[in-house]
């Protein structure tokens, strides 16, 4: 089968609910967006057995080694109790976000046990050496080490327990709630590796930059392919807007003080909604978990609400984390005046393109799921839900155009300028998560930002000079070929012609 018609195909079958509009029937396959569905997908092999790694598995060399005839997999030794299972918090990826998430659940009244899971053994074995994280707030170091800590790997241990992820879990390995803090690129690869940890009853939050890739359309076909009917996780996505700086393993320093907005991702198969509502979801616990942090200020929005963010902080972040990246300069230096300065020139360019690409996602089928998704009712009043279900789908598709006629000023250039230089003036001491990634020699999130943006505008815009993003396009290759310029260097690889005065 024709691997666009098969999205088509598996979003269609997911839900009889409104997301079975989620992709026109005049999609053609050069508008689907699909390389990371498609480079995860091909892969058909079974999800791998993966082992829990402790500190207990880090013996000295004098340790007694286990016995070849030891079994492969000995579950609960740990000797976890259930209802611990049920209400522990693994975090995958302690670098900046995931140290921030473990800070502050930490500090909840009713605190949950937290596992903090890293991705190298050299880490393991840095906490065991030092452990501990520690987050300065406000010039004060606060150091905690009261966490569990795993390392996930399918390489079995030599010594020490053997056992898998959420072993304590009873009836099998699953992991009740994750949050993701991964970088955006490795966030649903991961999570793909895990799902022979997940099913029905598992909550995952993605807390990274960018857009969560199971929006629809695309997340209802990915579902659809990974789980069985009704058994996909509850999915979250956090849109976090605190600043934080590396300091090395396990340290950062929390810059700039903000909020997190924390709500469901709207997936086929009826977890379509936001968060309210007098429906229990397995998500209710992490999301209340993460709202009762103290110092993450976060609140929990519905499913439209959270997609307007993600996308509104996803346009901050495609201009101030590229072009410092590429300038070397902290945030407030980018909006700092210069003499015959053309980079607000820059930014403008940068801002309109991201507008164009919004305003038409806004208005493509592919949305009307998210926009018509139930809200929750404010203040005790009667669910605003309930006289739309009295009506006819006259009223649903006005109401539906009244949705999208307050996106238009939302995501209009101008709006989306002041947004812009709002955060600006609130983050102009620190330096950008692109630019920390340039300087450490990592990898960029410059796909996940511009160039979803990119691959937006293709598919909603067709093959058009219209559906093209020059800027974006040229920004994306500076920052992946690692370019260091000036101001004037960079306005005129962005501006052209009109970058000289």
């Amino acid at each position: 089968m024709n691997f666009t018609r098969w999205i088509r195909t598996s979003v269609m079958t997911c839900s009889s609910k409104p997301t079975s509009r989620l992709i026109s029937s005049q999609t053609s396959p050069r508008q689907v967006p699909a390389e990371w569905l498609r480079r995860v997908l091909e892969d058909r092999t079974e999800p791998p057995r993966l082992y829990a790694w402790t500190l207990a598995n880090l013996c000295d060399s004098d340790a007694s080694s286990r016995s070849d005839k030891a079994p492969a997999v000995v579950v609960g030794t740990r000797q976890r109790q259930r209802d611990d299972e049920r209400r522990r918090i693994y975090i995958l990826g302690i670098g900046n976000i995931g140290r921030l998430y473990a800070t502050f659940l930490a500090k909840n009244a009713d605190r949950p046990p937290i596992t903090l899971v890293v991705h190298r053994k050299e880490l393991l074995e840095h906490w065991r050496a030092d452990p501990g994280i520690e987050l300065v707030r406000a010039g004060k170091p606060e150091r905690n080490a009261d966490f569990d800590i795993e390392w996930w790997t399918e390489a079995e241990p030599t010594r020490g327990p053997i056992e898998e992820p959420a072993a304590g879990s009873g009836g099998g390995a699953i992991i009740r709630n994750l949050v993701v803090a991964t970088k955006a690129a490795d966030a649903l690869p991961q999570v793909d590796r895990l799902r022979r940890y997940l099913d029905g009853g598992s909550t995952v939050a993605f807390t990274q930059n960018g857009m969560c890739k199971l929006w629809p359309p695309l997340g209802d076909a990915y579902v659809s392919a990974r789980f069985p009917p009704g058994a996909a996780p509850d999915w979250l996505a956090c849109v976090t807007t605190h600043g934080v700086t590396s300091l090395g393993p396990f340290r950062s320093v929390h810059a700039s003080p903000a909020n997190v907005l924390v709500g469901n991702v709207s997936i086929g198969g009826g977890k379509l909604g936001g968060g309210g509502g007098g429906t229990v979801r397995p998500s209710d616990y992490l999301a209340g978990q993460i709202v009762a942090a103290p110092g993450l200020a976060a609140r929990r929005v519905d499913t439209r609400e959270l997609w307007v963010a993600q996308l509104e902080k996803l346009v901050v972040n495609a201009v101030i984390n590229p072009l410092t990246a590429v300038l070397r300069c902290k945030n407030g230096e980018l909006f700092t005046e210069h003499d015959d300065d053309r980079v607000p020139a820059v930014i403008d360019l940068l801002l309109e393109e991201a507008s164009r690409t919004l305003l038409a996602l806004a208005a493509h089928p592919s949305s009307d799921g998210i926009l018509q998704a139930p809200r929750p009712p404010v203040d005790g009043e009667e669910s605003a839900n309930s006289e739309t279900s009295q009506v006819g789908e006259a009223s649903e598709d006005e109401a539906l155009e009244r949705v999208r006629d307050e996106l238009l000023e939302r995501f209009s250039l101008e709006r989306l300028r002041a947004m812009l230089y709002g955060v600006a003036a609130k983050v102009g001491e620190n330096t950008s998560s692109m630019l920390q990634d340039v300087r450490a020699g990592k990898e960029t999130e410059i796909r996940d930002f511009n160039g979803w943006l990119v691959e937006t505008a293709r598919y909603v815009g067709g093959d058009g000079e219209e559906a093209r993003l020059p800027a974006h396009e040229r920004l994306v290759r500076l920052v992946v070929d690692g370019k260091a310029l000036t101001r004037g260097e960079l306005c005129r690889e962005l501006l052209g012609d009109k970058g000289d005065m």
